[in-house]
């Protein structure tokens, strides 16, 4: 069958005629992709100058040289004449007059139970050299919105294996949360344990512009655990190109919709959001939107809620998606930094690794004191919030006096709230610290922090 490259214009058509010709063009052909050929015009060695397609922005193509080698792309502007078009391997030689075919108009993601246990690419190839998973429900990449009225509340703990967590930051299914940190504290080793010790139904872990090596040791450390058939892995190496980065958190977050509307409880941890907001601004950049604080363009401010808003709960079954997303903080400054500032604005509740707790071999070094889950008042009983709040004061009395204490400067006596956190210190410290193969289930969590602070009531 011979492509047909004779396409009607927007003009003699209008926009939404012009962009169903090309979807009616697949029905009748029988093919299950679109065979519209433009060429390309120009290339700044990062975006693609083609002559006009049937698409809209989102849509995928595909150029081909004339060797016969391709690479697939995503049309990221379009005019009258020409569509900006992103390629997902920077490294391909593209040339003026090479071919490029629309192949989607909007894209899907296969999606099925036979991802369980697998890794795949952002486009939804196989890392793991399985083969090709046979998924045969398709999704849209971009999801749809949910009704904020149309959600179900929030009223069951989600158990992450985590004592400080599961006791002082507890988190319900369906909720949103971000660990915010900078490089080297722990934020990995935290989403392993997590991701081991979770009860929740299926985990989907999406690791975004990740290093190589930390790619490869993460996902086998989860995969090698007993809960390896309830977990799907999404990786984009840091040296893919950006498009590639912001495909795979869009597809990682369309896996954990599907398992949703199957009505499983999933967890979806998201490694780093930072990352995908950084691969926004690429883009954004490079096609010529204005920067703003610390260079980021507005685009960014719009796709992290667009992408956090598909998770949560819904009213349709009883499934829900919990998301963890890691916030990397430039200098460890968890308050001026743009994504840190958005996504705590978005999110309920964060978790904030501490530079110091990690340095004095408190792991995970989450400081308790600067973390707050919003939900947490929603879902547990009155007793347990007086036994959190009761540990957090003791925490907050001693590391204030903390150099006078040290130093000998202080006198018992003086303030009975500090001469309970000084006695309680040292096993303040071993509720804290949990190793990386320890798990502690939600009661016993909560056990251990009312014997905790029993003594001192």
């Amino acid at each position: 069958m011979e492509i047909n490259t004779e396409i009607p214009t927007i003009q003699e058509l209008g926009q939404e005629s012009f962009i169903n010709s090309a979807v009616l063009n697949v029905t009748k052909s029988g093919f299950t992709h679109c065979r519209h050929v433009g060429s390309v015009v120009a290339f700044d060695g990062y975006i693609v100058k083609v002559s006009s397609l049937p698409c809209i922005v989102g849509s995928l193509c595909s150029i081909e040289n004339e060797a016969g080698d391709s690479v697939t792309g995503e049309v990221v502007r379009i005019d009258e004449a020409h569509v900006d078009i992103v390629p997902h391997d920077n490294s391909f030689a593209i040339a003026i007059g090479d071919k490029a075919i629309l192949l989607e108009v909007s894209q899907q993601v296969a999606v099925g139970s036979e991802l369980l246990g697998r890794v795949i690419d952002g486009l939804g190839y196989p890392l793991d050299q399985m083969g090709a998973p046979n998924c045969e429900t398709q999704l849209n990449l971009n999801g749809t919105s949910i009704n904020p009225f149309k959600r179900n509340p929030i009223t069951e703990v989600l158990d992450v294996g985590i004592r400080n967590i599961n006791a002082n930051l507890t988190i319900g299914r369906g909720q949103r949360i971000g660990i915010v940190a900078g490089s080297g504290v722990g934020k990995s080793v935290l989403l392993s344990m997590i991701s081991k010790s979770t009860n929740a139904d299926v985990v989907v872990i999406a690791l975004i512009g990740e290093r190589g090596r930390e790619l490869a040791s993460f996902t086998s450390k989860v995969l090698s655990s007993h809960s390896r058939d309830k977990v799907v892995v999404v990786a984009v190496p840091a040296d893919r190109s950006p498009l590639l980065r912001i495909q795979g958190a869009k597809r990682a977050t369309a896996v954990a919709e599907y398992f949703r509307n199957e009505g499983k409880n999933v967890l979806l941890i998201m490694d780093s959001l930072t990352r995908v907001a950084h691969a926004q601004r690429e883009v954004g950049l490079a096609l010529g939107e204005q920067p703003t604080s610390r260079g980021y363009p507005p685009s960014v401010i719009s796709l992290l809620p667009n992408l956090i808003e598909r998770t949560g709960a819904s009213s349709e079954n009883e499934g829900t998606i919990t998301a963890i997303y890691t916030i990397l903080a430039d200098g460890d400054d968890v308050t001026s930094d743009p994504v840190v500032d958005t996504a705590r604005a978005i999110l309920d509740g964060h978790i904030v690794l501490s530079r110091d707790l990690a340095q004095q071999g408190i792991y995970p070094a989450i400081d308790i004191n600067q973390s707050v889950s919003r939900l947490m008042t929603d879902i547990v009983d009155p007793e347990l919030m007086k036994s959190s709040q009761l540990l957090r004061k003791y925490v907050s009395k001693y590391n204030e006096n903390r150099d006078l204490i040290l130093m000998g400067g202080y006198v018992q006596g003086q303030d009975p709230d500090l001469d309970q956190a000084m006695q309680l210190w040292p096993s303040i410290i071993e509720f804290l610290k949990q190793e990386d193969e320890e798990e502690c289930d939600f009661s016993k969590s909560i056990e251990q922090l009312k014997n905790l602070v029993g003594a001192a009531q």
